[in-house]
């Protein structure tokens, strides 16, 4: 039992910070909590997305990606099924949720990249290309500081008549291509100098903890902000709302997941291919999602940061089972033959 939550500890963490940072924002004032964000200042998300996603570039190993790029279908694919059809189809679901938080929350969580590391991990734990799921990482997480911002403006403005959010689009692409296209960038150049590259090798593990331990921290700032306005009754529509946008989260990421699969059977993409795209292509990154829905929650959307801790905390959940299954098959399928590998 020690073993299986030291291996699932991020996940330990983010279910235990989620409702702790509720609960302790609920117990203070939304003046107390405004003082100790301005105490912080208002460049320390920022530096903390760069500082995550510069330790995520920097530890992926960018030479695998040639071979991914003379075979660019199932990459292209994935990033299409993230940034292209996943956020329409949380479209007509936007419209279904109770609260108008979720509803902004359930577009940021839809709208946002790949996630940097756990599409990886998950997926080489699955035997899959891990070359693909790294090139959907960089490939996503360098345009979402252009697609993303122009699919919330698309799917905002609609949202409601007598209450909607003026989203300054330009400024929103100008925050995420300092905070998360430089630092890949910059993560990605860093390797290139062969003794940064060793070092990223040798320490991958604790870089990855640190990022990790970041996103935590963003995490439990971020529910601690939103306690007050829980507290006192802002969320509209409650439990229901509360579990209708879960399932939708959980929903679109099952529908991207499926989606990609299927289509990548049609395509004739090889079972290695299909594993990275079934994970690349249905999961969304973490800090990007908080960081955005922190801006709309100083816009007046306090709990919009919660749809993007859901379907985060979901996708741990759902595809560590579905990489199990897809390790077995992986191995009943080696065990058949080296004719079998590919027909699956």
């Amino acid at each position: 039992m020690f073993g299986w939550l030291l291996r699932r500890w991020f996940l330990v963490f983010l279910l235990v910070l989620i409702p702790g940072g509720l609960s302790l924002g609920s117990r203070l004032t939304a003046a107390r909590v405004d003082g100790l964000n301005n105490a912080i200042g208002p460049h320390a998300p920022t530096a903390l997305v760069i500082l995550i996603l510069f330790l995520m570039s920097v530890t992926l190993d960018s030479g695998k990606l040639r071979a991914a790029l003379s075979r660019p279908g199932p990459v292209l694919w994935a990033s299409f099924v993230n940034l292209g059809l996943i956020p329409l189809a949380a479209w007509p679901l936007s419209r279904l949720q109770l609260s108008l938080d979720f509803t902004v929350g359930l577009l940021i969580a839809a709208s946002v990249p790949s996630t940097m590391a756990a599409a990886s991990v998950w997926t080489r734990k699955a035997g899959g290309n891990d070359a693909v799921s790294l090139l959907v990482t960089l490939l996503t997480n360098g345009a979402c500081f252009a697609i993303t911002p122009l699919w919330l403006q698309l799917m905002l403005p609609p949202l409601g008549t007598a209450q909607h959010f003026a989203m300054d689009t330009g400024f929103l692409m100008q925050k995420l291509l300092v905070s998360a296209l430089l630092p890949i960038i910059a993560g990605q150049s860093a390797r290139l100098i062969p003794a940064c590259a060793a070092y990223a090798d040798r320490r991958k593990v604790l870089l990855g903890v640190i990022a990790q331990s970041c996103i935590l921290v963003m995490v439990f700032w971020e529910s601690i902000k939103a306690g007050p306005q829980a507290a006192t009754g802002a969320l509209s529509g409650g439990i229901g709302a509360i579990a209708l946008v879960w399932l939708s989260c959980v929903v679109l990421h099952l529908a991207g997941m499926l989606l990609a699969v299927s289509a990548s059977h049609v395509l004739r993409f090889e079972r290695a291919d299909r594993a990275a795209i079934a994970f690349a292509a249905s999961q969304k990154t973490l800090p990007i999602g908080v960081y955005i829905a922190a801006t709309f929650s100083a816009a007046g959307a306090p709990l919009a940061v919660l749809p993007m801790l859901m379907y985060h905390a979901s996708q741990l959940f759902v595809d560590t089972a579905v990489a199990d299954r897809l390790a077995a098959a992986n191995r009943r399928a080696s065990e058949a033959g080296p004719g079998a590998s590919g027909a699956g």
